[in-house]
């Protein structure tokens, strides 16, 4: 897709716009803008990018999920999107089995074999939990009552001199789905 087509990715970093054009021109292959999205996690700078470019988005109020996973069944919309939140989830089996819309668009960054998984240290949220290979999470969707309809994968370059930023060129880091409620 066409860069110029999505608005407001001149606003982003080299790594978020890359991330994030690749985000909603899959997006927009698979949602119209007249179907209401409930997004997992706070208001964002995707979930901005989102409503920039028509959607009508409302996003979860930032509670505890893995702990109250059944508060995501009182949330009404046509779509759920979840992009890379499944991986800070204790359990993401609960959540995906709670969700209540007939479409799921989510994305997760896929395991790195030249890296460990992301780990802050002084956060509590900002950790992955699970870094995915793609069999993992389709596993899952499909044990949660999900059947994918679509897929992508892509790399995630960073600027930066070494053999983990050249193997970042060609070795897929994103994985996003687009699922039907079975």
């Amino acid at each position: 897709m066409n860069d110029s087509r999505i608005i407001g990715l001149e606003d982003l970093d080299y790594i978020k716009r890359n991330r994030y054009r690749k985000t909603m021109s899959f997006l927009m292959k698979h949602v119209s803008t007249s179907e209401r999205i409930i997004d997992l996690g706070t208001p964002n700078p995707l979930s901005n990018l989102m409503i920039k470019n028509g959607f009508t988005v409302s996003n979860t109020k930032g509670e505890d999920i893995d702990v109250d996973f059944k508060k995501i069944s009182d949330y009404q919309g046509d779509v759920i999107t979840s992009f890379e939140v499944f991986e800070h989830l204790l359990a993401p089996f609960n959540i995906l089995k709670e969700i209540k819309t007939k479409k799921l668009v989510a994305s997760v960054p896929l395991n790195l074999w030249f890296a460990r998984a992301y780990w802050n240290e002084n956060s509590e949220w900002d950790r992955h939990y699970h870094e995915f290979e793609k069999r993992q999470f389709d596993w899952l969707l499909e044990k949660s009552g999900w059947k994918i309809t679509d897929s992508e994968k892509w790399p995630a370059p960073i600027r930066a001199i070494g053999i983990k930023p050249l193997l970042r060129l060609f070795t897929d880091r994103y994985y996003i789905v687009c699922c039907e409620r079975i």
